[in-house]
């Protein structure tokens, strides 16, 4: 008796045993795949933050931006609009009240007014032309840019080469915009901050993505504090490639030029 009874103990024993060790098991797989699953969606919630928080800073950044647009373009209607016209009012007037002006006094007075007024329309044309390059509106981005590489060269302060091989309309207006302000910023740069006597331009959107690559011969900067020292003009582009849906990357050494690459 004693015998049947032990094994039947043995193997109820053993059944236990593997039902206890499978429920270890079970559990350890539950907890694992919940503590993976917690760990995979804080990865994904401190992703999205990062997201959030990038996105808030483009938006600051477009948002000075356009204010510092502003502020200029209010500047420029004031020093060279408003002002120019104050003068043709005030030798107008003065013309109107004055009594004993002389024929001579009067035609010089005409004379100057009417420099003023061209010089006027002129400025005018010039924040127009600011606002928005009649060139981009009526040929579309690839014929502004090589407009705009050709005004920096005309300049004789830096030499432009480039080569633009650009799908006409595969950008909308506004986009296109936004590509001619990220060029026209990137060589302003060049000029203002690094110094640079040599610019090169590359544009291509034959294939799926749209790809810039721009790079000088100026100071350059490091690209470590690139953070700390990131100016206006800098965020500005980065707001504008952010706007494109588009990835942006710096390559540069002090005194070794700047190589930007923009993807759209």
């Amino acid at each position: 008796m004693d015998g049947p009874f032990l094994e039947d103990n043995g193997v109820i024993a053993i059944v236990i045993f593997g039902v206890v060790l499978l429920l270890v098991m079970g559990l350890t797989l539950i907890l694992f795949f919940y503590l993976s699953r917690k760990k995979i969606i804080q990865k994904e919630l401190e992703k999205k933050t990062l997201e959030l928080v990038h996105q808030k800073e483009m938006l600051k950044a477009t948002i000075v931006a356009q204010e510092a647009e502003r502020n200029r373009i209010a500047q420029d209607l004031h020093d060279a609009i408003s002002a120019k016209l104050n003068v043709v009012s005030l030798s107008a007037n003065f013309l109107l009240e004055e009594e004993n002006v002389t024929p001579k006094e009067t035609d010089e007075i005409i004379n100057h007014m009417l420099r003023v007024t061209n010089k006027t329309i002129e400025s005018s044309r010039k924040i127009a032309h600011n606002l928005l390059p009649p060139i981009l509106e009526k040929f579309g981005l690839g014929a502004a840019l090589e407009e705009l590489c050709d005004e920096f060269s005309n300049s004789k302060k830096v030499n432009v080469t480039s080569k633009i091989e650009y799908k006409v309309e595969r950008l909308s207006k506004d986009d296109e915009l936004h590509v001619f302000r990220i060029v026209q910023e990137l060589m302003n740069n060049s000029m203002r901050h690094g110094k640079a006597k040599e610019i090169e331009l590359n544009f291509n959107s034959e294939k799926e993505n749209l790809s810039l690559s721009y790079k000088d011969n100026g100071l350059g900067f490091d690209t470590n504090t690139i953070g700390v020292q990131k100016g206006l003009g800098l965020r500005n582009i980065e707001s504008r490639v952010s706007l494109l849906k588009g990835k942006i990357a710096y390559q540069s050494e002090e005194l070794k030029g700047v190589k930007v690459e923009i993807t759209i």
